[in-house]
């Protein structure tokens, strides 16, 4: 059980001047460790190389990344543009078009390209990126795509129509429609994750106060809950525990993260973490998980197993952390100062702010760039 969980009945600077352009990353050898699947995958979906952790493969470089430069991505919805930092020397180094009100830059499921969202009604576009040369591509347009997932078998993208209500399915990579979920009563439909066996996925309700399950193969919905800490809870971020067995989902009005089982059958918990709880990422070794709270500026530290809170890093004088990354190699976690138009920068270890970024306005989420790991589901680098 967990021994934390109490029981349970969505705004500029002057541009910094460009320097030197970072050298290319180089790329590890591919793990040469076996998959054990034991458990009755989405047919397609690559197996775990464990069952203990999902993220067991996140801790080498792909050769589907080789050549990739190491930048951090930010997207701003209030300046309509992507800044682009040298993370080794906190500057920024370009800038350009995201399209109108970019939300997120999301890595492609084959790791291969990266895509800004951007959600400006009543269009909407997705400007791809290489990872090689950090420019932007041809733009591909699509309605209303508030954020991006990828189905673990890579057949399709899953663009996250939030004012239409809906989750458009496009087949992968060519963007040919496929299919149009409605979801009526997921108002503000926002952030998902999916079951370790892939064949489920818990997608967040901004401005419903509930979640919504989806089956992967059939493209349905067939499950909901109410959540139940505040009447007028807006849950945020939704992601699988490295074991597999449980799912933490921020909601930044209930002020800290619920925890669902791992089959997003049930509802089987609640841990308080701080005003405004809004993200949740996972340390290398998977052994730690990171709580934005936008609404006090810091940061908590839990045990993804048991939900016990072991930290708390509070950024010296306020802050809004957001959406981010983990660098590459997981000292340093990236996060978007979402109402004070800068980025912070921790060292994972000591929990100390390194650097505090002045960016556009507006920064939301950020990626930094390459990410350990075999295939991309999406979001800001939810890397298996």
């Amino acid at each position: 059980m967990l021994a934390a969980v109490t029981a349970l009945a969505g705004c500029g600077q002057a541009d910094p001047k460009p320097v030197a352009e970072p050298k290319p990353v180089p790329t590890p050898a591919a793990t040469s460790a076996s998959p054990t699947p034991a458990m009755n995958l989405l047919p397609g979906m690559p197996p775990p190389l464990t069952t203990a952790d999902v993220y067991a493969a996140s801790s080498t470089f792909s050769p589907a990344v080789a050549g990739a430069r190491e930048l951090v991505y930010v997207p701003h919805n209030g300046s309509h543009d992507v800044w682009v930092i040298d993370p080794k020397t906190y500057q920024v180094i370009d800038r350009f078009d995201g399209g109108k009100e970019p939300q997120h830059v999301v890595p492609g499921y084959d790791m291969k390209t990266l895509y800004a969202t951007a959600d400006e009604m009543p269009g909407g576009s997705l400007t791809p990126i290489d990872p090689k040369t950090g420019k932007p591509g041809e733009v591909i347009h699509v309605q209303d795509p508030y954020n991006l997932y990828f189905t673990p078998d890579g057949r399709f993208a899953i663009v996250v129509a939030e004012a239409y209500k809906r989750l458009d399915f496009y087949e992968y990579p060519s963007w040919k429609p496929n299919k149009k979920l409605s979801v009526p009563e997921c108002a503000g439909v926002n952030h998902m994750d999916f079951t370790a066996d892939g064949k489920r996925a818990l997608v967040t309700c901004e401005f419903a106060n509930r979640m919504i399950v989806v089956d992967v193969a059939t493209m349905e919905q067939v499950g909901s809950f109410s959540l139940d800490q505040v009447a007028n809870g807006m849950p945020q971020d939704s992601r699988l525990s490295p074991d597999g067995k449980r799912f933490y989902v921020a909601d930044m009005m209930a002020n800290g993260v619920y925890v669902f089982d791992g089959n997003a059958d049930k509802q089987i918990g609640f841990v308080p973490t701080g005003r405004g709880a809004h993200a949740v990422y996972f340390s290398r070794d998977s052994k730690r998980m990171f709580v934005t709270n936008r609404g006090e500026g810091t940061i908590v530290v839990m045990d993804p197993v048991t939900g016990a809170k072991t930290g708390k890093w509070t950024i010296p004088g306020g802050g809004s952390p957001d959406m981010g990354s983990l660098s590459a190699d997981g000292t340093q976690f990236w996060v978007s100062g979402r109402y004070h138009n800068e980025v912070y920068v921790f060292d994972t270890t000591s929990g100390a702010l390194l650097k505090r970024i002045p960016v556009g306005s507006g920064p939301h989420g950020l990626t930094y760039w390459p990410q350990p790991g075999r295939y991309s589901l999406g979001h800001t680098s939810n890397i298996r």
